[in-house]
């Protein structure tokens, strides 16, 4: 059962990681900080999770990349795109509705 349990629980998180990672790049991220970022809202992420959702994003022209090689080590920062954020807005448009209506499903405030 506790297989069928993580199987639902991957397909939960996994939407709402890409909306959760948008929410935290209004500014320049690099995979550590966003992971502590993520973490401190209370949000876990590993950075095998992390790291091939920020290519996926970037693929898909939602998050711009560019390095920062100031320091001794060198880092890879990402951003949310002017086209990323259109998205991110109406994606969060989407899930405050759904959210909603699924804690009065759950909640059983639409009972009669």
């Amino acid at each position: 059962m506790s297989l069928l349990i993580d199987s639902f629980t991957v397909e939960l998180r996994r939407g709402t990681l890409t909306l959760a990672v948008l929410s935290q790049l209004d500014r320049p991220q690099y995979g550590y900080s966003l992971v502590e970022r993520l973490e401190q809202a209370g949000v876990s992420i590993e950075q095998n999770t992390l790291y091939p959702l920020l290519r996926r994003l970037k693929k898909q022209e939602l998050v711009t990349s560019s390095w920062d090689t100031s320091k001794s080590r060198p880092r890879k920062y990402y951003v949310i795109s002017n086209y990323g954020n259109e998205i991110f807005e109406q994606l969060k448009k989407e899930w405050l509705t759904l959210a909603t209506e699924l804690y009065t499903l759950l909640s059983g405030d639409n009972q009669e």
